[in-house]
């Protein structure tokens, strides 16, 4: 089945963020993708259908699989959270999430069902429909108790209490300093149970796309072990530009906020403090980025679950 139409070319924007981002490693990955990907089209018997696509990271090729069901390949440098995605993947068996088909151990190559890559959840205007899509999802995916072998909240906690007095001293605003020693405050008195939940951990509008078997299902987990309300803050920033425009992002946040929380079954104390965790994370990123502020969108989410 080798013939010219199983020949990939990397697009140039990949090529380019595997160069910045991933030094001489990434260089090598891209310049075997090639023939890795022939390798595999012709080992599974696939048959190329449509222009590939690609995001940051991966690449990823629309395939007709030998009996003519259309699937999805999907390559991506193999690290450990392509790891921990495949172990997502295959609890979840397709309950809520894109269904693995087959998998390349050696590679970390995905083969999935096919999606409509055109079609996400931001393309719902309702914000109260899309984000009850969202919750309904996330409430399927949370439902099941993480497998051995992923990273866990506990760690992660400690983790980054560990880094925020280096952060805070960082932050140029006295007001920036004080909120995320709050963040801080509120993942400590948590730590102590961090949970045991599957999380996908990036659950927002754009990894929900919809499908033939479903008619949303989520993407491109990130699979953490932990308590569901760490999974939240990703669907309260969805569509941000939007949020912010109505005037009112305290509003919004605090809706989206609690409609998820009551799908989900969460205590909104305690899903509170773990989402501001997730501002804290985010933040300690952005600080070590070099950024001497908080974002926008962390200091309205922190905000809206503080003042109530």
């Amino acid at each position: 089945m080798s013939t010219s139409k199983n020949v990939v070319e990397v697009p140039d924007a990949l090529a380019a963020s595997y160069h910045r981002s991933a030094g001489e490693a990434g260089r090598a990955w891209i310049a075997a993708l090639p023939a890795l990907a022939s390798r595999l089209l012709e080992r599974w018997e696939l048959k190329r259908d449509g222009e590939a696509g690609h995001g940051e990271a991966s690449l990823v090729l629309p395939v007709l699989r030998r009996d003519g069901t259309r699937a999805a390949l999907k390559f991506q440098m193999p690290k450990e959270e392509t790891a921990a995605a495949l172990t997502g993947l295959r609890t979840w068996n397709g309950d809520g999430a894109v269904r693995l088909l087959d998998h390349d151990p050696a590679s970390s190559t995905m083969l999935l069902e096919r999606l409509d890559a055109s079609r996400t959840l931001e393309s719902v205007e309702d914000d109260d429909v899309a984000m009850g899509i969202l919750a309904g999802l996330l409430a399927r995916l949370v439902s099941v108790r993480a497998p051995e072998g992923l990273p866990g909240l506990g760690g992660i906690a400690a983790g980054m209490l560990e880094q925020v007095p280096t952060a805070v001293a960082a932050l140029a605003d006295p007001a920036d300093r004080q909120l995320l020693r709050t963040c801080a405050s509120a993942v400590a008195e948590l730590a102590g149970e961090p949970g045991d939940r599957l999380l996908h951990w990036d659950l927002h509008y754009g990894n929900v796309l919809a499908g033939e078997r479903e008619p949303w299902l989520a993407i491109d987990p990130e699979p953490l072990a932990g308590d569901p309300g760490f999974d939240l803050w990703p669907a309260l920033d969805s569509r941000w530009e939007d949020v912010a425009a109505t005037g009112d992002a305290l509003r919004v946040v605090r809706r989206r906020f609690d409609l998820l929380t009551d799908a989900l079954g969460l205590d909104r104390g305690r899903a509170a403090g773990w989402t501001l965790g997730r501002v804290l994370q985010n933040s300690l990123w952005d600080i070590e980025d070099g950024h001497t502020a908080l974002a926008a969108p962390q200091v309205a989410v922190a905000q809206a679950l503080l003042n109530r």
